[in-house]
């Protein structure tokens, strides 16, 4: 079993080189730092215990996992900030079975622009407490479909109800989300308009 001073001493090694690797895959510094520092605590956590000679094994399964995650939350974050030009034209009432995230657009504007950076997290928080006031099924069905990344067919099979019903409940959970920004000032292609309260 490793020593506590082992386990920093292998922290200490790995950290710079595990970072240049990270950075070059997310291509975000600041993001590349959390990571990292999450996975060292994961292992240390985790796996802090186990003999030396498994750390680097361990330490690279736990950084992809964590990068993974990072992709996957930066893909839901991607559309959430395009919910409002999802469904266009379409109101619930017209097409309760028009699944969302099968026809949605990621036209964002570049992450690296400090104001749509703002934008994109005061709509991400503003979205993340719309999302808690959901009925419990529209909120199955969406945070199924939109964060776990589950096909129709898996959303429905989890949720014991039919496709059609995993369709109609996230198209409406996508209109009420969509309602909620507008409230906000978030235009069709979910922009806040200039002057929008927050």
């Amino acid at each position: 079993m490793a020593t506590a001073q082992e386990l920093s001493t292998f922290l200490a090694e790995v950290e710079r080189r595990a970072y240049r690797q990270t950075a070059y895959a997310v291509r975000d510094e600041h993001a590349a730092l959390d990571i990292v520092q999450d996975a060292m605590l994961k292992l240390s956590e985790k796996y802090g215990a186990r003999p030396v000679e498994e750390f680097p094994m361990l330490f690279q399964r736990i950084l992809q996992n964590t990068m993974r995650d990072f992709w996957r939350r930066q893909k839901v974050r991607n559309l959430w900030t395009s919910l409002l030009s999802s469904f266009g034209g379409h109101s619930a009432d017209d097409d309760d079975e028009h699944d969302p995230l099968e026809t949605m657009e990621t036209g964002q504007r570049s992450e690296d622009e400090p104001e749509a950076q703002l934008e994109r997290s005061q709509t991400i928080a503003i979205i993340e407490r719309a999302i808690e006031k959901l009925p419990a099924r529209q909120r199955e069905a969406f945070l199924m479909r939109y964060w776990e990344d589950m096909d129709v067919a898996e959303t429905a099979a989890a949720m014991g109800c039919s496709e059609g019903s995993v369709k109609t409940h996230c198209s409406r959970a996508v209109h009420a989300l969509a309602a909620t920004l507008q409230h906000y000032g978030f235009n069709q292609q979910g922009l806040k308009k200039p002057g929008a309260g927050s």
